[in-house]
């Protein structure tokens, strides 16, 4: 079955207000709830990346991020993390004092990056943002082990490209790597329909289904029990028509 990563936002300005988690204690709530509803991986991000928004500084990042993998580590210790950040300086910080985690850089990566990931020898999720072709040789010249493509859907540039990007995504499926879809909540899923992000929650799971049957094998999500639950439904179908 695919795997369900959850994100935790400890930010005030994430784009899904009920997602914004501002202290400790509510962090390590809502990771507990995450993993006990069936959550792979916890995904924190300290920037918002919401579109026109201004990516606070990268003090300012490590200041939310810093306490927030801390709090984690203490009282989770044998959870899966992943650190959304496209900043090389915090991976480095994060993986020097928290030890080896997932980075996960919407970014589409930059040299530095690729050789604090190189070093450390971590997963790294790698963000297409739309650019299927030619993947092989970058893959190469990257010379990470454990990557995990990531198409990119909101950074694309529009809704009708997103839907592009996703009718030809199972062609990533050809690079042999674990593919990430994150489309929960976001404008391709709402704006269609006339909806916001807050009243968008069963059309998400429509685009889920549609991920996974695109080749999707790890979804990032905003509400973990209902994506749990379309994938189980996705995996009782898959096994009747294979």
């Amino acid at each position: 079955m695919a795997q369900i990563m959850a994100i935790l936002n400890c930010t005030p300005d994430s784009f899904y207000a009920p997602s914004r988690i501002t202290n400790s204690d509510l962090l390590i709530g809502v990771a507990q709830q995450a993993i006990a509803d069936g959550a792979d991986y916890l995904d924190i991000g300290a920037c918002s990346t919401r579109p026109n928004s201004q990516p606070v500084d990268a003090e300012t990042e490590w200041k939310r991020l810093q306490p927030a993998l801390q709090a984690l580590k203490q009282t989770m210790p044998e959870a899966s993390l992943s650190i959304d950040t496209f900043r090389p300086e915090i991976a480095q910080k994060a993986l020097e004092q928290f030890g080896p985690m997932i980075i996960n850089d919407i970014s589409g990566g930059c040299e530095r990056m690729y050789e604090i990931v190189r070093f450390w020898n971590v997963p790294y999720i790698w963000t297409l943002r739309g650019n299927l072709e030619s993947i092989s040789s970058r893959l190469r010249e990257m010379n990470i082990r454990d990557v995990v493509l990531d198409p990119g859907f909101g950074f694309i540039g529009s809704t009708e490209k997103d839907y592009e990007c996703l009718a030809q995504m199972n062609r990533l499926q050809q690079y042999g790597k674990p593919i990430l879809v994150g489309v929960s909540r976001k404008s391709m899923v709402y704006k269609p329909l006339g909806l916001t992000p807050d009243t968008c929650l069963a059309a998400t799971q429509v685009l889920h289904l549609l991920a996974l049957q695109q080749g999707a094998t790890i979804l990032r999500v905003h509400d973990v029990p209902e994506a749990v639950q379309t994938c189980m439904l996705y995996e009782k179908m898959y096994k009747q028509t294979h």
